[in-house]
């Protein structure tokens, strides 16, 4: 079990360096060259380092990304979670090694290229970094501290922020760049539903035979209520049970994982959940 265990870890590690390596490399060769923003926590480092470039104390985005991280990782680590707010505070700083070695040169000079491209390999490495149960910091922690806290929807939250960074954008850098970092928005979203799921909510349907185990480890690790129906094997004929769990996309990694180690045989059906009503967040006991 800690050879798997390990084997685990160090697959993820290694998907985050990645994604942390295509984040910082969409920055360098292609979005900040080109004065395109990016979204969330992100495109706000670029803002600030734009203000601060005229001024005797200039950072880099990196640095920014870095410091304006911290907090929103305190919060993390205390609401959310020491596994999920460990990966993506390493995720962060690796970005920001990255960002500090590779050169500020851009590939093309065509903005468009720069922004879709720019969007399409940021979103490459966001898009792995969640699949495997981590994130790239910022507004991936915001979002499941929100969603821990309150069964309300983040759309808003991340349409308002973005928002702003779009008209910042236009004030800053021209309306004509704006309207390429809205297109680099656009495409990054596009793809990251593509790789990980664009649902902010799923539905798992768990057919085991090994209900109690699975029901001890999922509540837990994930703090989540587990619903038990009977059921019964269409082939085999044998008694089963099947666990009904709602959760967010962010822990889908993590119930994979629970599921694989305690019943590799389940037949797990993820499905998308529009809404729910009643009670969704069980806090974790103190």
């Amino acid at each position: 079990m800690k050879g798997k265990t390990f084997y685990q870890d160090l697959k993820v590690m290694t998907l985050v360096t990645i994604g942390a390596l295509l984040n910082a490399a969409a920055m360098n060769l292609f979005l900040i060259p080109a004065n395109v923003l990016a979204g969330g926590v992100t495109g706000i480092a670029q803002l600030i380092s734009a203000l601060l470039a005229p001024t005797s104390f200039h950072l880099s985005t990196g640095i920014l990304l870095l410091l304006l991280n911290i907090p929103v990782a305190y919060a993390g680590w205390i609401k959310v979670g020491h596994r999920f707010t460990l990966y993506s505070s390493i995720s962060v700083v690796l970005t920001t090694l990255f960002m500090a070695v590779i050169p500020l040169h851009p590939l093309t000079n065509d903005i468009l290229l720069n922004a879709v491209f720019g969007g399409v390999v940021q979103a490459i490495g966001v898009g792995l970094t969640l699949k495997f149960g981590a994130s790239t910091g910022g507004m991936d922690i915001i979002a499941m501290i929100l969603t821990r806290m309150k069964d309300r929807p983040i759309g808003f939250y991340m349409f308002a922020l973005n928002s702003l960074i779009i008209v910042s954008a236009g004030f800053l850098f021209g309306w004509r760049r704006a309207l390429y970092t809205l297109l680099q928005l656009y495409v990054s979203i596009r793809v990251i539903d593509t790789i990980h799921t664009s649902y902010v909510k799923l539905t798992a349907w768990v057919v085991t035979s090994k209900a109690p185990e699975l029901q001890r480890a999922i509540a837990t690790q994930m703090y989540r209520g587990i619903t038990k129906i009977p059921a019964k094997g269409g082939y085999t004929n044998q008694d089963k049970d099947m666990l009904m769990i709602v959760l967010t996309r962010y822990e889908l990694y993590l119930l994979k994982r629970i599921i694989k180690e305690i019943d590799p045989r389940a037949f797990t059906n993820i499905v998308e959940t529009t809404d729910v009503f009643g009670l969704f967040v069980r806090k974790k006991e103190s």
